[in-house]
């Protein structure tokens, strides 16, 4: 695994998948880099884990992902301040009930979920590429299974929005770029994969209302535990057995099959292509 302790960011990990994930890591003795919203919570989560795990390796960086600014800073923190990233864990993402956009004037769903953790690992694909043997692992969900992305239309602005269509969408995406990342990383020791970490009993669905709230309020308390939630993500970010695969979409630690869209080369390229002007990696056409 090379040499300890290798450092990890992961991101929305002051709740649910994120935390015990970030959790798994410290106790594993990693260095962690807790991605927050918010420095309150992202305090709130060091001290936890410091009282724990006992690790005095956990630090706390603040962003809100849904605005590509914050992306931008929070990426410029992490390499200026660390000589080496081994892993990152997108794993931040949100259902949202309306239709809202960000300051980027970007559907939250779109900007949150896929552009953010797209323009996150771009902006820090030199530092993974230096630190390589290293690791990128992006949080997807079987909520892809009943989803269709829309490349003209990713934002829902001409179709009616559904929270659950656009998450879907999100997820979906989730896939399709592992699927080009690991093809653009081939060869440079930084592998890509991406996993569904089953319905976790978690502050997912929060920031829904109505019959969507209440939807996800009756399933909450047949849900994993978020440590079980965070097997799938520890075992991707640490495990030796999966040191060279890269491109694949887990489920409960195994390789799973995904739905034809979700591997459609063409769609993957065609959306690196849309999510590079959307970001400002690429010029707008």
């Amino acid at each position: 695994m090379g040499p300890h302790p290798r450092t990890c960011l992961v991101t929305g990990s002051t709740t649910g998948i994120g935390l015990a994930t970030a959790e798994g890591l410290a106790r594993a003795g990693e260095h962690v880099i807790l991605g927050a919203r918010t420095r309150e919570r992202g305090e709130a989560a060091r001290k936890r884990l410091a009282r724990t795990t006992g690790s005095d390796r956990v630090e706390v960086v603040v962003a809100d992902l849904s605005v590509q600014a914050e992306v931008r800073r929070l990426a410029d923190e992490v390499a200026t301040t660390h000589r080496r990233l081994d892993v990152l864990v997108n794993n931040a993402g949100m259902v949202f009930s309306e239709r809202e956009e960000t300051t980027d004037g970007i559907e939250r769903t779109w900007a949150l979920n896929h552009l953010a953790p797209f323009l996150l690992t771009n902006l820090l694909t030199d530092l993974l590429v230096a630190s390589a043997p290293a690791r990128v692992v992006t949080v997807s969900s079987n909520a892809h299974t009943r989803a269709h992305l829309d490349l003209d239309d990713p934002q829902f602005a001409r179709r009616r929005y559904r929270a659950f269509a656009a998450y879907g969408q999100s997820k979906l995406a989730n896939i399709l770029f592992t699927i080009e990342l690991a093809r653009r990383l081939e060869g440079t020791g930084v592998t890509a994969n991406c996993l569904h970490p089953g319905f976790v009993r978690s502050e997912f669905g929060t920031r829904t209302n109505g019959l969507l709230r209440l939807g996800i309020g009756i399933a909450r308390p047949f849900g994993r535990t978020p440590e079980q939630g965070a097997r799938t993500s520890i075992y991707l970010a640490t495990s030796p057995e999966v040191a060279n695969v890269t491109g694949r979409y887990f489920v409960d630690c195994h390789p799973a099959q995904p739905r034809p869209q979700a591997t459609d080369p063409q769609m993957a390229r065609r959306l690196w292509e849309l999510s590079e002007r959307m970001t400002g990696l690429a010029p707008a056409s």
